[in-house]
Parts: C-alpha cells; sequence; structure tokens
C-alpha cells in the first residue's frame, strides 16, 4: 500500500487537498501522498494507513491519522466504509459503487455494478430521506 513519496505523488496529494478546501499541513500532505500519491483508488483502514505512514518515515499517530481520515471524508475527498458495524475502511473513488469484502482476510475491493439492480427501498420514517445506499458483498473462501 505504499507508493513512493515522489514529488509527483506529493504534488498530486497536495491538490487534492487544496480541491477539497483543506490546508495542505505535513501530517495531512504525507497521508494524502500515501492515498493517492500514485493515482490509484485505495481502500484502508486508519490502522494500515498509520503502517504506512511510519514505513515511509513520517511519525504520525493512530489519532491524528483517526482525525484526519475524517476530514478527508468531511470534504468530500473519500468515504468511509463500514464493514459489520466495528470496521470501518477508507474509500478514495468517490462515485457510487458496490463492494466486495473478504472475510478471511478483512480485504475491501471494487466490485463491479454490473448486475446489481436496486429496485426499491423500504419507506423511511418521517422527516428522513436516504442519503446513501452501501452495498457490501461479504465473501469467504469455499470449504
Amino acid at each position: 500500500m505504499t507508493p513512493a513519496m515522489t514529488p509527483e505523488a506529493l504534488e498530486r496529494g497536495r491538490t487534492w487537498l487544496v480541491d477539497g478546501e483543506l490546508r495542505p499541513t505535513r501530517q495531512r500532505l504525507t497521508l494524502a501522498a500515501l492515498l493517492i500519491g500514485d493515482g490509484q483508488d485505495r481502500h484502508v483502514t486508519a490502522e494500515s494507513l498509520h503502517d504506512a505512514a511510519i514505513a515511509s518515515g513520517d511519525r504520525v499517530s493512530l489519532a491524528t491519522v483517526y482525525n484526519t481520515l475524517r476530514a478527508f471524508c468531511d470534504a468530500g475527498l473519500m468515504q468511509e466504509v463500514t464493514v459489520d458495524g466495528t470496521r470501518s475502511y477508507f474509500d478514495t473513488r468517490m462515485d457510487e459503487h458496490p463492494h466486495f469484502f473478504m472475510e478471511d482476510a478483512g480485504h475491501l475491493t471494487d466490485a463491479p455494478k454490473a448486475g446489481i439492480e436496486i429496485k426499491t427501498l423500504p419507506e423511511v420514517p418521517e422527516g428522513y430521506e436516504v442519503s446513501k445506499v452501501d452495498v457490501v458483498i461479504r465473501l469467504r473462501k469455499k470449504a
């Protein structure tokens, strides 16, 4: 998960932060470069991003990583995907798309949109509206 911390990666991260109207602090810039520096979409946990930051030589706390990921989500730069109510993944791909979750490996990846069709949803309580529908297809290896 650790792309090279090249000048191009840092510049891509800086542009991404500015697009989200976030000030490019040193720690935000490092995390942004790790997330999108090579132009590829990623699904990360706070822990995996923290490990990548440490491996890149940046001393950043896990709490800072969590707070920064939340700021990135609030700025519309990434989205949070919650799996089984206890584990959150953060996705840099912002269009509506389903996910596969490999239970054995604890790995989240994009699933193809083809073949998924949600025709109706239950009636929502008065005063509420649907803001988003997440589709996470849980997989496990065959026995």
